[in-house]
């Protein structure tokens, strides 16, 4: 769970760590109450940050949500950070209550929203701090050698990827056990490798102790303080903070959950954390359901090989019931994007016929418009296999994985040719009723494993025009090639199935 800065910036506060004095505003109104407050505090600068699960927002520019035009103020766009000096201000108060008008309530477009950006719902008026240096700083959980790193840099301000990709030596890392803690011995390599000395050593020294509890105490996985400010009288202040907790451990943290902001989470992942789903959007058209992470991560890499591109990661879990299988496909097919859907269910705890109920029961509420493909493979298969056929809903069954992803790409390709439309415009044009003229013939059997030698066997049809008039149409054997729809050898008998 990603936290706000200044959720993160008052929970830091609260267990030791100096950080960056502020207050949050939901309106105008509030905004100005809290830049009159740091007024009465001494601040000679007033620093008001858009507050958003995003970075960048120094450099990010505000727009109008409907209209996608950059909010300006004054002659210039106005960014997510506005730096406002007090001393010989009169008018700063206002100058707050316009930056606040114009920047709560619209969307704040940086590099890591994406044109999309982000609602800007909430703002930090926060106190200034003189700076005399900059640093980075950061503690997460490195999930290769089951460790926590702590790394420093004394590039602060910066894209750390940039200073990892261009100077890679300004970066020091140290690597802590969580079972012994931060060692004194590590906190010195750290001041040293930074390059402070006298009261800026001292001072750090009790910041990254205190920084390290703190992530330990709320179970966070992610804590970067960037920058981390050295003030000209030697104390070292967090002046902007990200912090991401474990969600596996919020049930220990009551009061951290509450600060959750799901308007800054994705609306469909929200959903799916209500039934305790492993949900998480990409940028695909072919929507997954399965059970268990190895064979998400296996479905989707199969789907990319034979050309599709994955539009989620959904896990329904090995327990998963009829209502949490129901549940899953519903939020599946509230995306948009998906076009196709690929159900690979490997049956060892959960049971494939409770796959099947569930996918039926969310069918028959969901108004399904996009290519469904099953694949149950493990406990009770063949009963769910019967279930889904003895059904009157439109799928089709695949044996193999690379089976089924052949079918969902198929089908996208049918859909991006726009083969399906078109033969079904031609066949109801003029609301005519195509036949063969021989009565006797058994060209459309229904019981026929070859649809395509159906249409080469007919070379005149009869047209049953509103005034009664036949007429006959020669066709060449040309004129309906189905040979590039569909596979000769597939073994498939069922052309629904096909389509």
């Amino acid at each position: 769970m990603n936290l706000h800065e200044h959720q993160a910036k008052e929970l830091l506060g609260s267990l030791g760590v100096p950080v960056q004095k502020g207050r949050v505003a939901y309106n105008a109104e509030q905004a100005v109450e809290a830049a009159h407050y740091a007024i009465e505090e001494g601040s000679n600068l007033l620093i008001l940050k858009a507050q958003i699960h995003a970075g960048g927002r120094g450099k990010g520019v505000i727009h109008n949500p409907e209209t996608n035009e950059p909010i300006t103020y004054g002659d210039k766009e106005l960014r997510g950070v506005k730096v406002l000096p007090v001393e010989g201000q009169e008018n700063v108060l206002h100058e707050v209550w316009e930056i606040a008008r114009r920047m709560l309530g619209n969307k704040l477009v940086t590099v890591q929203t994406g044109s999309e950006g982000k609602i800007v719902n909430r703002m930090l008026i926060a106190e200034g701090v003189d700076i005399e240096k900059e640093f980075y700083c950061s503690i997460l959980l490195d999930r290769a050698t089951s460790r926590d790193i702590i790394m420093v840099s004394t590039e602060g301000g910066v894209e750390i990827e940039t200073v990892a990709e261009e100077t890679p030596e300004k970066i020091i890392k140290e690597t802590v056990d969580p079972g012994v803690g931060l060692q004194a011995f590590q906190a010195r390599q750290l001041a040293f490798g930074l390059g402070l000395e006298g009261k800026a050593f001292k001072s750090f020294l009790k910041f990254i102790d205190a920084l390290y509890n703190a992530y330990m105490e709320l179970d966070a996985s992610m804590m970067e303080i960037n920058p981390l400010v050295l003030t000209p009288d030697g104390d070292i202040i967090a002046v902007d903070s990200k912090v991401s907790i474990d969600d596996n451990a919020l049930y220990r943290h009551k009061d951290v959950e509450e600060m959750r902001d799901e308007s800054e989470e994705d609306p469909l992942e929200v959903e799916a954390g209500k039934h305790d789903l492993n949900y998480i959007k990409l940028d695909g058209n072919v929507g997954c359901m399965v059970n268990g992470a190895g064979l998400a991560m296996a479905t989707m890499d199969i789907i990319k090989l034979a050309g599709g591109e994955p539009a989620n990661f959904l896990d329904v879990g090995g327990g998963a019931s009829v209502e949490r299988v129901a549940a899953a496909f519903e939020v599946m097919m509230s995306d948009p994007s998906v076009k196709a859907v690929l159900i690979n269910i490997f049956g060892g705890i959960v049971r494939c016929d409770r796959v099947a109920n569930g996918i039926i029961q969310a069918m028959g509420t969901v108004d399904v418009t996009v290519p469904v493909i099953v694949r149950l493979q493990g406990t009770n298969a063949e009963e769910a296999r019967e279930i889904l056929e003895n059904s009157d809903l439109q799928f089709s069954v695949a044996m193999t994985l690379q089976n089924a992803a052949d079918k969902v790409t198929e089908a996208l390709e049918a859909i991006e040719e726009g083969e399906v439309a078109v033969m079904d415009l031609a066949m109801a044009a003029a609301e005519e009723v195509v036949r063969p003229i021989d009565d006797d013939d058994d060209d459309f059997d229904d019981d026929d494993d070859d649809f395509d030698d159906d249409f080469e066997e007919i070379d005149e049809v009869e047209v049953l025009d509103d005034d009664e008039e036949i007429e006959e149409i020669e066709f060449d054997d040309d004129d309906f090639d189905f040979d590039d729809d569909f596979d000769d050898d597939d073994d498939d008998d069922d052309f629904d199935d096909e389509l």
